[in-house]
């Protein structure tokens, strides 16, 4: 069951890259052009919330009940802190992703707002751009290609 979680974890960050990156880039693209906010940005933010949604779920499903590593963690936190491996995973990962989860969601929920369309774009593109930062930043990548 962990492999298998482990697994589907790994292959839906991509997903969630992809989105960001798609979403930072319309958003970028329609603020400094002062474009209309359209159909496409608004599918483009749900899609988005929806996959880190997703993920954000695998992740807590591995986090609380079934990784070895934050079960080791939490056995001992004291000890975990002094590890750089399980203080990641226990603390470090987990805080870094929900931040970004909530900047995703915080970002949509602004762009949902009766506003200048321009500053529907230049929203998403800020709160999107740092929770793509912040999960480059988060993403274990020794163990980031299966």
């Amino acid at each position: 069951m962990y492999q298998g979680l482990l697994h589907a974890h790994n292959g839906f960050r991509w997903l969630v890259l992809i989105m960001l990156v798609v979403s930072v880039i319309m958003g970028f693209a329609g603020w400094i052009g002062k474009r209309n906010w359209g159909k496409a940005n608004n599918l483009t933010g749900l899609i988005l919330v929806m996959i880190m949604d997703i993920q954000f779920l695998l992740g807590i499903v591995l986090y609380a009940f079934v990784s070895p590593i934050t079960k080791a963690a939490f056995a001992n936190f004291g000890a975990a802190m002094k590890n750089p491996e399980l203080r990641f995973y226990a603390v470090e990962h987990f805080l870094m992703m929900f931040i970004a989860l909530a900047l995703v969601h915080i970002g949509r929920a602004k762009s949902k707002k009766d506003v200048a369309p321009w500053k529907k774009h230049q929203v998403t593109t800020l709160f999107f751009g740092i929770a793509l930062i912040l999960i480059l930043a988060a993403i274990p990548w020794d163990r980031a290609f299966f």
